[in-house]
C-alpha cells in the first residue's frame, strides 16, 4: 500500500490547536491513511492513535505522568512514532537517543536527564485498552540531546508552545505530502520534520538506516515530494553517478532540505543543477532553536556558500571576543535573539551561553553587505596554527570535492613550532582498496593545491576506510582529536 502522491486542495480557516488535536484532525479526515512507513513496517493515522493509547497506559503503569521525561533509545521505526504519541498522551516529553551510544555516553545522558522511563525496546501494548485517554495538557513537546562537538552532553527542553495548525505545513511541506526522512530521529532536523509532517498529515516514509540508492528507489516508489538530506547523505547520493541517477524517477520531489553541516558550494550547485533551483533549500539552525536562516537554491547562485538570511523572528549580529559587533566581511561569532524576546529552550545539563537575550550556537561566521550569513566554523574546532586561522570545515569541503573521498574531518594536533597543525583524516571508503595510501595522499595534496593557500592545506593525512560521520552526517571532531592526542579534555 503506496501513499497518495499528491496533496489534495483543502480551504479550511483553523486557528492554532494542540499537537494531539491537530493529529486528531488528520484521523477523522482520512483514519486509513498511512502515517508511517518504514522498511517492511506501515501504521495507518488510526493504527498509530490506538497502539499510543495503548502504550500510554503501559507507561503510565510505570508511574510516568506530566511534566516527566521518557528517554526513547530506539532505531528509527514505528515504534519510535508510537511512543512519541504515547508521551504527548500522558503530558510527558519524548526525549530520543542514539541507540548506538556506548554505555558510558548514554548513562552520561540519562544522568544529567533523570528520565521516568528509559525504553530500550518497543514496548508490547497487546494486553493494554486501546480506547481514548483522558485528555492532559502537554507543556513541553520534546527534549533533545546535544554535546557531541564539546563531549559534554546536554539535555535541551523545547519550551516553544506546542501547538500547530492541521492545515498550515511549514518549511515547504504540503498538507497530506509524502516525506522522506532519511536521517536518525534522535537529532533535531529529522524529528523535527517529522512531526511537523505528521501534524499536516503528511506520510513519513523513514529510512532505518541511510543508503543513497535505496534513498532514490523509495522517492519513486512512494512519489516522495519533500525530503530531508543532509548534506553528507546528499554527497552520497550525488556519487552515484548520472547512470544511477537516470534509473529513478524522482520527479515528484517538490523540496529537498539540508541542514545539520556545512552544505559545500560545489555540491549545492551539482544538485541544483540536477534537480533545480526551486528544489533544493538550506536551513541553519540549532537544537536550541536561537534563530536561523535559510536559502533557496535561487538565490544560492546568487550567493555560494551562504547559509541565507535571518528569519523574519529573529535578530542576528556578528561579534568579536570582546562582545562588540563586527562590520560586514569581518568573521566573529554568531548570535541570534527572538525579536519578542522569548526563549525557546532550557539546558538540562547546563546554563545557556546568552546575554540580554542574545544567545550563539558557538559558530562563527560573517555577514555581508546584503545580511547573507557565511558559516566559518565551530568556534571550538577552529584551527590556530602559525598566528592563522584555520576552519575546517572549508578543508574538509575542498577535500571532499576529490572523487576518490567518501568523507573527511580536519582537526589540529599539536605541534612544537605551529602551535597546532592542520591534520587531515580522509575516508575513502572502498575505493581502490589495494592502492597505496601515499598515492592516495598524493592525489589529494595535488587536488587541493588549487583551492586553498598553503596555511589551510594539511600537513599531516591519514587515510582511511570507515565512516567518519554519524547516521546524521555529522562528524565529532572532539572525539577524533581525543582519540589521536589521549586528550579526553
Amino acid at each position: 500500500m503506496n501513499a497518495p502522491s499528491r496533496a489534495r486542495h483543502i480551504v479550511v480557516t483553523e486557528t492554532k490547536t494542540t499537537y494531539l488535536e491537530a493529529f486528531r484532525v488528520q484521523i477523522d479526515r482520512d483514519p486509513d491513511r498511512l502515517a508511517v512507513v518504514c522498511g517492511d513496517e506501515s501504521i495507518t493515522r488510526r493504527e498509530l492513535d490506538h497502539r499510543s493509547n495503548q502504550v500510554a497506559r503501559a507507561l503510565a503503569a510505570q508511574e510516568v505522568g506530566a511534566g516527566d521525561l521518557v528517554a526513547i533509545v530506539l532505531p528509527n521505526g514505528v515504534d519510535l512514532f508510537v511512543t512519541v504519541v504515547a508521551a504527548w498522551k500522558l503530558g510527558a516529553v519524548p526525549l530520543p537517543l542514539s541507540h548506538r551510544l556506548p554505555s558510558a555516553e548514554l548513562d552520561a545522558v540519562l544522568g544529567v536527564a533523570q528520565p521516568a522511563a528509559v525504553l530500550r525496546t518497543p514496548i508490547d501494548p497487546r494486553d493494554e485498552d486501546a480506547s481514548p485517554l483522558p485528555a492532559i495538557p502537554m507543556r513541553y513537546w520534546k527534549a533533545m540531546s546535544t554535546g557531541g562537538s564539546t563531549g559534554m552532553p546536554k539535555v535541551v527542553i523545547d519550551e516553544s508552545p506546542p501547538y500547530a495548525s492541521a492545515f498550515e505545513p511549514q518549511n515547504f511541506m504540503q498538507v497530506d505530502g509524502t516525506m522522506l526522512v532519511a536521517g536518525p530521529l534522535y537529532h533535531s532536523g529529522p524529528f523535527i520534520n517529522s512531526i511537523r509532517g505528521l501534524l499536516v498529515g503528511n506520510t513519513i516514509v523513514l529510512m532505518e538506516r541511510f543508503d543513497a540508492e535505496r534513498a532514490l528507489s523509495l522517492i519513486e516508489q512512494h512519489r516522495v515530494d519533500w525530503a530531508f538530506l543532509v548534506p553528507t547523505m546528499q554527497h552520497r547520493v550525488w556519487r552515484l553517478g548520472a547512470d544511477v541517477h537516470r534509473r529513478y524517477d524522482v520527479s515528484s520531489l517538490r523540496a529537498v532540505i539540508s541542514s545539520g553541516g556545512p552544505y559545500p558550494a560545489w555540491l549545492k550547485e551539482c544538485m541544483i543543477g540536477w534537480l533545480g533551483a526551486e528544489t533544493i533549500q538550506e536551513a541553519y539552525g540549532g537544537t536550541e532553536q536561537l534563530g536561523g536562516c535559510s536559502i533557496s537554491g535561487v538565490e544560492a547562485l546568487a550567493k555560494p556558500g551562504s547559509v541565507g538570511r535571518v528569519r523574519a523572528a529573529y535578530e542576528m549580529c556578528v561579534r568579536d571576543e570582546s562582545g562588540s559587533d563586527l562590520p560586514a566581511y569581518e568573521v566573529g561569532q554568531i548570535w541570534f535573539r527572538a525579536k519578542d524576546g522569548s526563549s525557546a529552550y532550557r539546558y538540562l545539563g547546563r546554563a545557556p551561553d546568552e546575554g540580554a537575550g542574545w544567545g550563539s550556537f558557538g559558530d562563527l561566521g560573517h555577514v555581508d553587505d546584503d545580511g547573507y550569513l557565511f558559516i566559518a566554523d565551530r568556534r571550538t574546532d577552529l584551527i590556530v596554527t602559525g598566528g592563522a586561522n584555520v576552519y575546517p570545515a572549508e578543508v574538509e569541503a575542498a577535500i571532499e570535492s576529490h572523487p576518490a573521498v567518501r568523507s573527511s574531518a580536519v582537526i589540529g594536533m599539536p605541534d612544537d613550532d605551529l602551535g597546532h597543525r592542520v591534520h587531515a583524516i580522509v575516508d575513502v571508503g572502498g575505493h581502490d582498496d589495494d592502492g597505496d595510501p601515499e598515492q592516495l595522499i598524493a592525489a589529494v595534496r595535488e587536488h587541493l593545491a588549487g583551492q586553498l593557500v598553503t596555511y589551510k592545506r594539511p600537513r599531516t593525512y591519514e587515510i582511511v576506510r570507515a565512516s567518519l560521520r554519524d547516521e546524521a552526517g555529522k562528524v565529532r571532531r572532539f572525539a577524533l582529536r581525543a582519540e589521536r592526542t589521549g586528550n579526553a579534555g
